[in-house]
Formats: structure tokens, C-alpha cells, sequence
């Protein structure tokens, strides 16, 4: 199935790219997804999973079920005060 996964600060910028185009088999979860982007782009193996996660802009859990079609965004942790 096919997703679109977003990348916001440090995670764009360990890709290279702000969205990816993510072919998933079906049934796959968000940590299946991110245990794929890991393979793909070592940079990230320090990192998304302090991120936060949402599916069609609702945050989810690593282990919701993606469908075909479905937004995946990755967001690094925020510090500030």
C-alpha cells in the first residue's frame, strides 16, 4: 500500500526531504513504517522513536495500522520554555 510520509525538523533534515512516497505492506503499522525509513536512511536510527505520531493529522500510537492512502507524519520531541 502506498502512504505519504511527512518529516518535520531534524527528521527532514536527516532524510534530505520534507514528504516521501512509502510503498507498506498492507496491515503494516506506523513502527513497521519506521523500522523501514531506518533501513532506508540511517540517519534516523537515532531518533523517531522519541517522535510523536500522527495519521492524518490524529495523533496515533507506534502501533496503529495504516491503510492505503493514509498521512504518516513524523515529529521529533520540541524543547523550549
Amino acid at each position: 500500500m502506498q502512504i505519504l510520509v511527512r518529516l518535520f525538523a531534524s527528521f527532514r533534515e536527516a532524510v534530505g526531504r520534507s514528504s516521501l512516497d512509502w510503498e507498506a505492506p498492507d496491515g503494516a503499522s506506523v513502527e513497521d513504517v519506521l523500522a523501514g525509513l531506518r533501513d532506508e536512511f540511517p540517519a534516523l536510527k537515532r531518533g523517531p522513536e522519541r517522535a510523536m505520531y500522527a495519521v492524518n493529522q490524529e495523533y496515533v500510537e507506534p502501533t496503529h495500522r495504516l491503510s492505503s492512502g493514509d498521512e504518516l507524519a513524523l515529529i521529533p520531541p520540541v524543547s523550549g520554555g
